[in-house]
């Protein structure tokens, strides 16, 4: 991993301190220069006449994905972003009253959102498993839970967006296909920072966003399906003409693959800014991310903590998403010196993270992602800036 070439090609990184790659991240100029050259040629032939001049660059698309994942091309569908493929996945459930899905204390607010939803509209039962001590999963409290109520589903964020945990989805994973049960791993964090391995996590669907740690642009996202949900033809609860073909006045012919849960109409330059965005952080290499981020990471938290800083993350295995605030619970000065300083950052807010903010007793924390672009200079400047 050569920093000084990738900062290079992050136009953005130059004149800021960029730790908010759990937001919307920093673009890789391939990603920036091939939208555009994409749209102008758009402006010279049209979208179908455009369209059919990159038709191999377009199938490069689940060609990347797929090697980001560890999965199979026919497994990978192109999404408007996480929360359109999380909610065509969850459409091709067919719930029913009484149904339950057993999720945790940490998935992600527009997941629960969804859970909530089909709770009030089809009865379904929402469940949610404790944490251990250390904040991780209590995976014998979810075996007892999946014995006693047999769930229709069980769903885990991989990373939540409030806090650096990272849960044990292939611990999840095992007991969900020695039990024969649905799995969905919300990856919305997760791929991009690190290795993210769906044969290892043993999931039917897995969900990713493009403009957060995958450095993509704002407009995408995939969803992963697995054989078995393939094999059992399941479908989004609408489809159209990508999905399936008209065979008869009232009947259709179900596409083989994940394409199935694609909609026609999508915008083809964001499609192609994905697939540079994903070979370029596998040319970069997920492993050397991932251990370069982490410490990053522990560098800021424990620079934060020594100055006296409330470090919220918690969980024996974290990533780089840091959030934290001062010692009394404020983050109001916080906030004001690192926009003084033109540190980019989030604020994590009590409505994204109803439960574990309400544990953690807090209604606000900042919220820093560093990445794989950052040095660890800038890290150093963000805690001296700090030292309150």
């Amino acid at each position: 991993m050569d920093l000084d070439i990738i900062r290079k090609e992050t136009a953005g990184c130059g004149d800021k301190i960029f730790l908010n790659s759990a937001g919307g991240s920093l673009m890789p100029d391939i990603v920036v220069k091939t939208m555009m050259d994409y749209i102008l040629l758009e402006q010279q032939y049209g979208a179908y006449g455009a369209a059919d001049r990159k038709k191999g660059e377009i199938s490069q698309f689940y060609t990347e994905t797929a090697k980001l994942i560890n999965a199979g091309e026919e497994n990978i569908a192109f999404t408007v972003s996480s929360t359109d493929a999380y909610a065509k996945a969850l459409s091709s459930i067919l719930f029913k009253d009484g149904d339950v899905i057993i999720t945790t204390n940490d998935d992600y607010i527009s997941n629960q959102i969804s859970f909530i939803s089909l709770q009030k509209k089809l009865g379904v039962k929402i469940i949610r498993t404790k944490n251990l001590s250390n904040h991780e999963l209590d995976l014998e409290d979810l075996e007892n839970l999946i014995k006693k109520y047999n769930p229709k589903l069980i769903a885990v964020t991989h990373i939540p967006t409030n806090s650096g945990l990272i849960q044990n989805v292939e611990g999840v994973g095992k007991l969900c296909r020695h039990y024969d049960i649905l799995y969905f791993v919300d990856a919305c964090q997760s791929v991009g920072q690190m290795v993210v391995d769906v044969k290892k996590i043993g999931c039917d669907f897995l969900t990713a966003t493009g403009r957060k740690f995958m450095r993509g642009p704002r407009g995408t996202g995939f969803l992963y399906v697995s054989d078995r949900v393939l094999e059992r033809g399941m479908v989004p609860l609408f489809l159209d003409m990508s999905g399936a073909e008209w065979t008869d006045f009232d009947d259709y012919k179900l596409l083989r693959t994940a394409k199935r849960f694609e909609h026609w109409e999508t915008s083809i330059s964001s499609m192609l800014g994905f697939a540079q965005a994903a070979k370029y952080a596998t040319g970069v290499g997920l492993q050397s991310i991932q251990n370069y981020n982490k410490k990053l990471a522990e560098k800021l938290r424990t620079g934060l903590h020594n100055n006296g800083l409330r470090v919220l993350d918690q969980g024996n295995h974290l990533g780089s998403i840091v959030t934290f605030c001062s010692a009394d619970g404020s983050i109001e000065n916080i906030y004001k010196i690192l926009t003084d300083h033109k540190v980019y950052f989030s604020v994590s807010s009590k409505g994204n993270a109803l439960i574990d903010f309400t544990l953690k007793n807090l209604d606000r924390a900042i919220r820093l992602s560093p990445h794989y672009f950052n040095t660890p200079e800038e890290i150093d400047e963000v805690i001296r800036i700090l030292t309150l």
